[in-house]
C-alpha cells in the first residue's frame, strides 16, 4: 500500500485563468511547488488520486497560488475546490541531520533524561520560530514542548523514542 503525505488543501479558485489558492502544509513549498513537480489531488468525489503537474507557483498573501498543465480556465478548476494536495513517499528528499519529517515524529514517545516516560506525541505545531510537539500524556492534559536543543536532547527515529530534559513548570 502506497504512503502519501499532505502538502496542501486548495480552497478556491484565483482569477479565470486556472490558478487555484492552496493553504500549504509543507515545510518546503518552494521545493514541493517548483514548476514541472507533480502533485496527486485526491477528492471524496473520486477514489484514484489525480496527478497533477506544476505549471506555474507564486504566494500572494497566505496563500500558494498554482497553475497546473492542461488546466487553463476557471472552469477546469473549479472541481478541485476542496481536494488535498499530496506526494508519494518516493517524492520525500532527505533531510539534514536534526530535521524530521511530522509522520516520523508523531508516534514517539517522550521520556525525561531521568527515564520518566511522559507521554506520546500526537501532533506537531508551527506556530513560529520553532516547532511545537504536543505530547499525550496518560490521565492529564495535553503537554507542550517546544522543539529546542535545550530542550530535546535525543531523537531515536528507528526506536520512535524521544528524550527531553523538562524545564521548570514544563510538565505541570
Amino acid at each position: 500500500m502506497e504512503n502519501w503525505f499532505n502538502v496542501g488543501k486548495i480552497v478556491n479558485t484565483h482569477g479565470l485563468l486556472g490558478e487555484v489558492r492552496v493553504i500549504s502544509s509543507t515545510d518546503f513549498p518552494e521545493e514541493r511547488y517548483k514548476v514541472g513537480n507533480t502533485l496527486y489531488l485526491f477528492r471524496d468525489t473520486e477514489k484514484k488520486p489525480l496527478p497533477l503537474v506544476i505549471r506555474s507557483h507564486r504566494t500572494h498573501k497566505n496563500f500558494n497560488l498554482l497553475t497546473f498543465e492542461n488546466y487553463y480556465n476557471v472552469g477546469q478548476v473549479e472541481a478541485f475546490k476542496n481536494g488535498v494536495l499530496k506526494v508519494k513517499e518516493a517524492q520525500l528528499g532527505p533531510l539534514d541531520e536534526g530535521e524530521f519529517y511530522f509522520h516520523e515524529i508523531i508516534g514517539c514517545s517522550v521520556f525525561t533524561d531521568g527515564g520518566s516516560e511522559i507521554g506520546e506525541i500526537i501532533e506537531v505545531l508551527t506556530p513560529g520560530a520553532n516547532d511545537v510537539w504536543v505530547i499525550k500524556k496518560a490521565g492529564s492534559k495535553d503537554i507542550l514542548i517546544p522543539y529546542i536543543d535545550q530542550i530535546v536532547k535525543e531523537v531515536d527515529i528507528s526506536a520512535k523514542k524521544v528524550i527531553i530534559t523538562p524545564m521548570e513548570g514544563l510538565l505541570d
